[in-house]
């Protein structure tokens, strides 16, 4: 049998609580340990019940939800699903929470929306926060701050030019894409990032990144090309794939199941960027919850492109990255401050060792 997510909910409405808590309840996989009516209470209960997902309001007494979210991400990180009253005015609020290290926003019933709706959402939210984790098999594991690109015995080349890079991230991925992208200068290959967010966030997030990068940075797509000095995001809700069409690199945005629980998954953008790109490839698996992208890094791998995991001293939370080690997906493990550098030395010395 498989085991239930345990869930801690959150609010200081005792009306959302209880109606959360019926409406979970009534999943299978799917087990409310923990009702808290404000953050300190959630703060006792989130270390003696260590819940697999928390759900959080934002307007709360004494602490307000966000500032309680950081706290959280920052000392005791877990999954946490904010479901509040957000209005289209409140995008801005919406997205700092994401930048917190929220795994995905609900917005309560605002007329537009019941209860079900609203409990639909959460519990695919919920489901999609826990994540897969992948197989460990303990094969080709890397050592912990390398930044050597890979050679063939004897010291010939591993791998003609780069063409591509492409990023996976979840959980404080936004504010660790930030860090890297804005590191960048403009003579790197094109990159393609999948970062799980919904659906309507990723226009603006695109949009933030443009401005803090000297790369050109936009939502991808379909038909895209990937450019040098170019950067295209997968579109909340919609799958990012590369495709190779007469030798130039494309970007296609489909629909389609969730993979790992999630849309955009990162393990379908790894998948294509294997089959497209191969050994042309450089493939970064950064912070995040559950094992999304942790096999597709592996097919990156064994098609010869070069994989990074970002460290867990460096990650929010260290859930991918530590499962494309285990699965023995990431070649060379790396600090988020040294991950930009290695970047670099893949774009200007794809022939050589990246100091």
């Amino acid at each position: 049998m498989v085991e239930s997510i345990r869930v801690l909910i959150v609010d200081d409405s005792a009306t959302i609580r209880a109606a959360l808590s019926t409406a979970l309840g009534r999943e299978p996989d799917i087990r409310v340990i923990g009702q808290a009516p404000d953050p300190y209470a959630a703060r006792e209960m989130v270390v003696a019940l260590r819940p697999d997902v928390m759900t959080v309001d934002l307007t709360m007494p004494g602490l307000d939800g966000l500032s309680f979210l950081r706290a959280v991400m920052a000392h005791s990180p877990l999954p946490c699903v904010v479901v509040s009253a957000l209005t289209a005015r409140d995008q801005a609020l919406a997205r700092a929470c994401m930048d917190a290290g929220a795994a995905a926003v609900v917005g309560k019933p605002d007329g537009t929306s019941t209860m079900t709706d609203v409990t639909r959402r959460l519990v695919q939210a919920i489901r999609a926060a826990v994540g897969v984790r992948a197989p460990a098999t303990g094969r080709d594991a890397p050592a912990a701050g390398s930044t050597a690109v890979e050679t063939r015995p004897g010291g010939g080349p591993a791998r003609p030019a780069p063409s591509v890079v492409a990023i996976g991230a979840s959980t404080g991925g936004t504010e660790a894409l930030c860090s890297v992208l804005a590191s960048l200068p403009t003579d790197v290959p094109g990159l393609v990032i999948a970062q799980h967010m919904p659906a309507g966030f990723t226009r603006s997030f695109s949009a933030r990144l443009d401005r803090l990068s000297a790369l050109r940075v936009r939502e991808a797509a379909d038909g895209d090309r990937i450019m040098p000095g170019s950067v295209l995001v997968a579109p909340g809700d919609r799958h990012l794939r590369v495709a190779s069409m007469d030798g130039v690199l494309v970007a296609r945005v489909v629909d389609g199941p969730r993979v790992c629980r999630h849309r955009p998954s990162v393990e379908v953008l790894f998948d294509s960027v294997a089959r497209a790109a191969g050994p042309r490839a450089l493939g970064i698996i950064l912070t995040g919850m559950g094992g999304d992208g942790a096999a597709g890094l592996r097919s990156m791998r064994d098609a010869g492109a070069v994989t990074i995991a970002q460290d867990e001293a460096s990650c929010v939370v260290f859930g991918m990255p530590r499962e494309a080690i285990r699965l023995g997906a990431a070649a060379h493990v790396l600090a988020l401050d040294r991950i930009a550098d290695a970047i670099v030395g893949f774009a200007r010395a794809p022939r050589r060792t990246v100091a």
